[in-house]
């Protein structure tokens, strides 16, 4: 990785701190990251696309702005990375491949709210056709490498934005997260990723992301940082199939102290037949002894999960017919998820209702471990990162059984709904990143936001190159 006087990259807040004050000009921050781009993309691939001459003119309509007296956005000059999934103005929505090949005609409405926010949008990440994997790994755009050891998978689907966030290529990156997308990749790459309520997020201009199970949201290098793009992001628009229940600003949330909070810690997994890596295991007990000593009342708890599976399995395949439906070119998806769509053609409209129904009981039932508790804490991901080409010559059913692991702690809170996160404690001797997961009750994600900065106050966050 790059050394120097600008290495490690700046964050969210401090480059806002010094576009907005006029001490750097949001074109020279842009210029920077490019230069990170093209240092290190090569070797890593993170970036499908790099929108290099919007990136600029964009960039330099922000110094216009602020030039001419204009007050300056909460994100001004922010380079941000999207994630493939997500509508870009301009850009083919690939998902991950070669369905589509005409460009968006409009922005997400998240993508929207970004640039009404003053950021950049400097490309487009790298992800699994349709994000089906928690390996970022494609015929389309290769094997997308974990900056820590490149010999290692980032996780996924949302790798790319892992990637281009732990690598400093940009500050922050939108991911999303239909079975634990955000936080698999957070966890390899040693950053913060937050999953947040179910409808906290808008998906327009789709109703729904992989019905019950998916949300968008930031990939970043603080807690602080993601509260700040959160708070540009957050809230529903006319037509999203969920909404979430109110909530403060994720940014004071994140600024003050959480207070004496009951926490409940188990590494039990959800997934019968995985065993956590001991290194996990050992993650967990010691952020429980942290916890204790930072004066919360912190106990093992048996959560008591109930089965996602009936619920978890039909939307997936539905999301993913869905999406696949709605390509230009089926033919030229990748032969395993043409496979994986042949595989989910019992999910009629009935199962698939049926399966949102189940996704309320077991809601419910996830929910119970919190007439306890105030937040659970748990391993983010059962096992260490793999080697790249976890997918190569290997159909669906190998590839689920391939992902058990990374979901087994993380899919079931897709299911219920619930806010949780995945937080950095440190490295392993493997030298790669460790985490642990925080899920907090239903549209609590201040405490998951009070919490985890002062986790990160009392045990820094592991930073590349630093």
């Amino acid at each position: 990785m790059p050394a120097g006087s600008d290495w490690p990259a700046p964050t969210v807040v401090e480059t806002v701190q010094t576009t907005r004050a006029g001490t750097r000009t949001a074109r020279a921050v842009l210029e920077d990251s490019l230069a990170r781009i093209a240092e290190l993309d090569a070797g890593l691939n993170a970036f499908s696309v790099v929108l290099a001459e919007r990136a600029r003119a964009e960039a330099d309509e922000r110094d216009r702005h602020l030039a001419g007296g204009g007050t300056p956005g909460p994100l001004h000059g922010v380079p941000v990375a999207i994630k493939e999934e997500i509508a870009v103005e301009g850009a083919v929505t690939t998902f991950g491949g070669d369905g589509n090949s005409t460009p968006a005609p409009a922005d997400a409405e998240v993508v929207r709210r970004l640039r009404a926010a003053g950021a950049v949008i400097v490309g487009k990440t790298t992800m699994p056709e349709f994000g089906a994997w928690p390996f970022t790994e494609s015929v389309s755009h290769g094997v997308t490498r974990n900056p820590w050891d490149p010999t290692r998978t980032p996780g996924g689907s949302s790798g790319g934005t892992a990637v281009a966030v732990a690598a400093g290529m940009v500050p922050v990156g939108l991911g999303g997260d239909g079975g634990g997308s955000i936080r698999i990749p957070s966890a390899a790459c040693g950053l913060f990723g937050l999953k947040p309520q179910r409808g906290r997020v808008t998906t327009a201009p789709e109703p729904h992301l992989w019905w019950a199970l998916g949300t968008a949201g930031p990939l970043a290098r603080t807690v602080l940082d993601a509260a700040v793009v959160y708070d540009v992001v957050r809230g529903d628009v006319e037509g999203d199939l969920f909404r979430a229940g109110p909530a403060e600003s994720f940014v004071e949330a994140a600024g003050r102290e959480p207070g004496r909070l009951r926490i409940g810690w188990s590494t039990k997994p959800v997934s019968v037949g995985v065993r956590p890596d001991p290194i996990h295991v050992r993650a967990v007990e010691d952020t429980a002894r942290l916890l204790a000593d930072l004066g919360h009342d912190v106990r093992p708890v048996d959560p008591a999960y109930p089965d996602p599976t009936p619920a978890f399995v039909p939307q997936f395949f539905a999301g993913i017919r869905a999406e696949a439906d709605a390509v230009e070119h089926f033919d030229r998806l990748e032969r395993r998820t043409r496979a994986t769509y042949r595989l989910g053609s019992w999910v009629t409209p009935r199962v698939r209702e049926w399966a949102l129904e189940r996704t309320e009981r077991v809601s419910e039932q996830a929910n119970r471990v919190f007439q306890d508790v105030d937040v659970l804490l748990t391993p983010a991901v059962a096992h260490r990162p793999r080697r790249v080409g976890a997918l190569d010559g290997i159909g669906p059913a190998r590839a689920a059984l391939a992902s058990l692991p990374s979901i087994a702690y993380a899919a079931l809170w897709n299911v219920a709904g619930n806010p949780a996160a995945s937080v950095p404690c440190g490295l392993a001797g493997d030298g790669l990143p460790v985490a642990v997961q925080l899920v907090g009750r239903t549209d609590d994600e201040p405490t998951l936001l009070s919490l985890s900065a002062q986790l990160e106050r009392a045990r820094p966050f592991p930073v590349l190159g630093r």
